[in-house]
């Protein structure tokens, strides 16, 4: 069995797909639009073979995931893998140099992973790891 995919609510589906393209190298689909709903949803495909959909439809709370400290239940984070620790690296300066915040790391984790978190645009919890 495998996961199929992991869905993202956001408010502007276009500039959370461009964040995952352009950073994660996701290819996205044709955007699916339902008039009478107003729902519309990209999925991006990864090189694993791994989706994402990303959907937008008006009156969708906000998601306030914005600090380390402020988390939820449920899933709380996406997480990439790269294959080397200098990857994890290049990866979190790439991130921090267009913006976006580096929450933690990069660092080794207690259970063997070199990784950093980040947030995306809309504040999903991000981790790029590998195993150390």
């Amino acid at each position: 069995m495998k996961l199929e995919h992991v869905a993202i609510w956001t408010t502007d589906l276009e500039r959370l797909k461009a964040y995952y393209t352009t950073y994660f190298l996701g290819v996205p689909n044709q955007k699916y639009t339902n008039p009478n709903t107003l729902f519309q949803s990209y999925f991006l495909t990864f090189g694993s073979g791994a989706r994402l959909e990303l959907m937008s439809k008006p009156e969708i709370p906000v998601n306030n995931n914005d600090t380390i400290d402020r988390q939820h239940l449920g899933i709380i984070h996406l997480a990439f893998g790269v294959p080397t620790k200098a990857d994890v690296d290049q990866m979190a300066l790439k991130l921090q140099t267009a913006g976006f915040k580096i929450l933690r790391g990069p660092r080794i984790t207690g259970d063997g992973y070199y990784e950093f978190e980040t947030l995306d645009p809309d504040n999903n919890r991000i981790e790029v790891t590998t195993l150390a």
